[in-house]
């Protein structure tokens, strides 16, 4: 919506009627047309991005790319099953360049073309290895602050970041946009949802899975296991296999960021998160510790990471990020 300023007050999304279905909002930002558009408002960010291999200790190396402006950096992170490339990460990218932010596009761990770059398998509780990246890019670039943006899982992992006694000095603050708050009722509401996101999310999982595979032959045998199409059979067999935790369920309760997770926060912190999330219940907002650093958005549409007020341009989260990481 041409001239909608980007520091508009916190909560007043209000999409047009037609766009105010939480999985048009879901589903639309990544698919063509407009994932379309989006790469070609991110033509400058692609044109200009070099890779790194951030050394995040342990022997653990990550993908990142990034895109020079000024001295301060935006560091972007995707959602589980995304990349570097995903629209959304593109599009945030954008209007932060464009408005005078170098940029960081980071990949997690087996996300990407990044499968070949360390022996073991992802899941969601290598927080180390992100916290070694933000510590890799702050020393890699000294004297530059980082502002932090994540998407669903990328945004749960940010928090989490911002929360670790070992978060660089150099931090800023962190923005997260329908980040994974009690990854027990994510994976119910995915269980109980519709099968079009169940199914997007085995697929590339799987595929993932057979590419690990691939990468490291002899390593990893993963094929029965892409067969499974149950995302919780899936992940407690994985879980299993692959990590030291004794069940699924202290798998996932090892990254809520619910309870005290983030009462130790020690840089300003913003949640954005629609009421009509098809997979991050809004209600565990209630859940999140209290502190003077943490300010959570709540709106009434957006779906999960959608956010969009028209139907080209950036979207009501590129803006929030962009006013939030102004003001911090």
């Amino acid at each position: 919506m041409a001239g909608r300023p980007l520091n508009q007050p916190a909560g007043t999304f209000n999409p047009p009627r037609l766009l105010r279905s939480s999985h048009l909002q879901s589903i639309l930002g990544s698919v063509p047309p407009r994932s379309w558009l989006i790469r070609s408002r991110a033509a400058a960010v692609l044109a200009d991005s070099q890779e790194l291999l951030l050394d995040c200790g342990e022997g653990v190396r990550l993908q990142a790319f990034h895109t020079p402006r000024r001295q301060d950096m935006a560091l972007l992170l995707h959602g589980w099953e995304g990349s570097a490339e995903s629209p959304y990460v593109l599009s945030a990218a954008a209007l932060l360049f464009q408005r005078g932010f170098g940029v960081v596009r980071l990949n997690l761990r087996d996300h990407g073309n990044t499968h070949a770059l360390n022996r073991e398998l992802f899941h969601s509780c290598r927080l180390p290895e992100i916290v070694g990246a933000v510590q890799a890019l702050s020393a890699q670039f000294p004297g530059a602050r980082l502002y932090l943006g994540g998407f669903s899982l990328g945004g749960n992992f940010l928090l989490r970041v911002a929360a670790d006694a070992l978060v660089p000095a150099s931090v800023a603050g962190v923005v997260a946009v329908s980040p994974v708050l009690d990854p027990q009722l994510t994976l119910s509401a995915l269980e109980r949802g519709l099968p079009v996101y169940r199914r997007y999310f085995i697929q590339r999982w799987s595929r993932s899975l057979r590419t690990k595979q691939q990468a490291w032959p002899g390593v990893h045998d993963f094929e029965q296991l892409a067969r499974y199409a149950d995302l919780r059979r899936m992940t407690a067999e994985l879980v299993q296999r692959c990590t030291d935790f004794g069940s699924l369920e202290a798998y996932l309760q090892g990254y809520a960021v619910t309870g005290q997770r983030l009462a130790s926060l020690t840089v300003p912190a913003q949640v954005l998160l629609a009421a009509d999330d098809p997979m991050i219940p809004a209600d565990d907002l209630s859940r999140l510790a209290r502190s003077d650093k943490l300010t959570v958005v709540r709106t009434r549409y957006g779906g999960h990471c959608g956010f969009m007020d028209h139907w080209a341009g950036p979207s009501y989260a590129d803006r929030f990020m962009l006013a939030q990481f102004q003001q911090f």
